[in-house]
């Protein structure tokens, strides 16, 4: 098995995130999961803001798979896929070989200047929801 990923394109209203649509790493650039982890080209985000730009959305969140707890790498640290503060980066757990609610997540907002902030866990929850709105 092998991580994968992509880049979560939606709406940012009032600080509220909708996703709406979903850009695969390797379809974007077919060469980002060669390795068994997430090595995403710069030279590919020009198709991705193109993308963007097609569907009038912005990236609202990055998501990767581990192959174990959703725990934020060094690498995933130090190489933020958006660099860009307030940016939310996902890591689901197990290679996404089952589905999991917002609490089995790992949930990490961007701060600017390699900094994180931790919304793993119960408080996960408060900030991410799975499903519908009606």
């Amino acid at each position: 098995m092998r991580e994968s990923g992509a880049f979560l394109l939606g709406t940012i209203h009032g600080g509220r995130r909708q996703i709406r649509e979903v850009a695969y790493y390797d379809d974007l650039d077919p060469h980002a999961l060669d390795t068994g982890i997430v090595r995403f080209r710069g030279s590919a985000f020009s198709q991705l803001w193109d993308l963007c730009d097609e569907l009038s959305l912005d990236v609202v969140a990055d998501v990767h798979t581990h192959p174990g707890p959703p725990w934020q790498s060094g690498a995933d640290a130090s190489h933020p896929m958006i660099a860009k503060a307030g940016h939310f980066s996902l890591i689901v757990p197990n290679f996404a070989e089952r589905a999991v609610g917002a609490a089995q997540l790992g949930v990490y907002e961007y701060r600017g200047d390699h900094r994180w902030v931790d919304h793993c866990g119960p408080s996960a929850d408060k900030i991410f929801y799975i499903g519908w709105f009606g």
